[in-house]
C-alpha cells in the first residue's frame, strides 16, 4: 500500500513536482499533465518528460496522471464527446511519455435525465479503444460526488459503469469525499476492492449526501479519522493518494494508520 499525494508541476516536472514529492515524503504521486480546466493541449518538452521518467524510475516512484476535469464521456453534445475523447487520448499518450502507470478520468455526467441506459450502451465503443491503444497505462474511472446527473457516484452505479465498459483492465479510482458526498456507506469500498486500482483519501467539508465535492484535511471534516481508518484497514495493496489542503500532514497520518494496521496483525 503506497501512500502519496497530488503534486503541482507548474514550473518544472522534476524541480517542482519531485521537489514536492520529497517534501511530503510521497511513495506515489499524481499530477495534471496540463491545465485541468482547458481543452487546449499543454505544450511539452519530450526531453523534460524523459528526465522526469528517469528520475521517477530511480526513486521507484509510481506516477498517476489525472485527466482534465472538462472531459465528459457521457455528454449529450457531439462536440463535447469529440473533445473529451481527444483529450483522453492525449492524456494517455502523455502519461506514457511520463512513464506513468495510471490515468484517472472522471466518470462524467449524463447532463439530462433519462439518458443512462443509452449512454451506458455506447460507452464501450467510445472508451475502450483508447484504453487498448495505450495498454501500458491503466485507465481508472473516478466516480463523482453525485451532482448534476452523475453517471457514477455510488458503488452500485460505478459497477454498472464498469460493466458497461466490459474491459477487465479498466478499473475504479474511488474518492472517499466523493462517496461520502454521494451518500454512500464507505465500508462498501471493501465489496469492490478487487476492481479498485487507486483510492483518493480525502475528508469532506460537507455532510453525507450533500453531493458537494469539497475536500478537507483528514480528520478535520465530516468523515473523520475513525471512519477513514475503518475503511482503509481492510484494504491491502491499493495505493492511497491525498488531495487535501495539508498533503504532508495527511500523508504522515496515513502512514501512521498503515503502521498501526501492520502491527495489529503481527503475533
Amino acid at each position: 500500500m503506497r501512500i502519496g499525494s497530488h503534486v503541482a508541476v507548474a514550473g518544472g516536472l522534476v524541480k517542482v513536482g519531485l521537489g514536492e514529492a520529497e517534501a511530503v515524503d510521497a511513495e506515489i504521486i499524481q499530477l495534471f499533465a496540463g491545465n485541468p480546466r482547458s481543452w487546449i493541449p499543454a505544450a511539452f518538452d519530450p526531453a523534460a518528460d524523459e528526465a522526469f521518467r528517469t528520475a521517477c524510475a530511480e526513486r521507484d516512484l509510481p506516477v498517476v496522471v489525472h485527466a482534465p476535469h472538462l472531459i465528459n464521456l457521457c455528454s449529450p453534445s457531439d462536440l463535447v464527446l469529440s473533445r473529451s475523447t481527444a483529450a483522453l487520448e492525449l492524456t494517455m499518450q502523455r502519461a506514457a511519455s511520463l512513464g506513468a502507470s495510471t490515468v484517472v478520468v472522471h466518470a462524467g455526467s449524463l447532463v439530462t435525465k433519462g439518458r443512462r441506459a443509452e449512454v451506458l450502451r455506447g460507452l464501450r465503443d467510445l472508451v475502450v479503444p483508447i484504453a487498448q491503444r495505450w495498454h501500458d497505462v491503466r485507465l481508472l474511472i473516478e466516480p463523482t460526488a453525485g451532482a448534476g446527473e452523475a453517471a457514477a457516484s455510488t458503488i452500485e452505479s460505478s459497477i454498472e459503469y464498469l460493466d458497461a465498459l466490459d474491459e477487465p483492465e479498466i478499473g475504479l479510482c474511488l474518492d472517499t469525499c466523493h462517496l461520502h458526498a454521494a451518500g454512500e456507506d464507505l465500508t462498501a469500498v471493501k465489496q469492490v476492492a478487487d476492481r479498485v486500482g487507486l483510492i483518493h483519501v480525502n475528508d469532506s467539508r460537507d455532510p453525507a449526501g450533500s453531493r458537494r465535492d469539497r475536500h478537507e484535511s483528514l480528520g478535520r471534516g465530516t468523515i473523520g479519522l475513525a471512519a477513514l481508518e475503518t475503511v482503509l484497514s481492510g484494504l491491502h495493496g491499493i495505493p492511497l493518494l491525498v488531495e487535501t489542503p495539508t498533503h504532508a500532514r495527511d500523508v504522515a497520518l496515513l502512514k501512521d494508520m498503515r503502521a498501526a494496521a501492520r502491527s495489529a496483525v503481527v503475533p
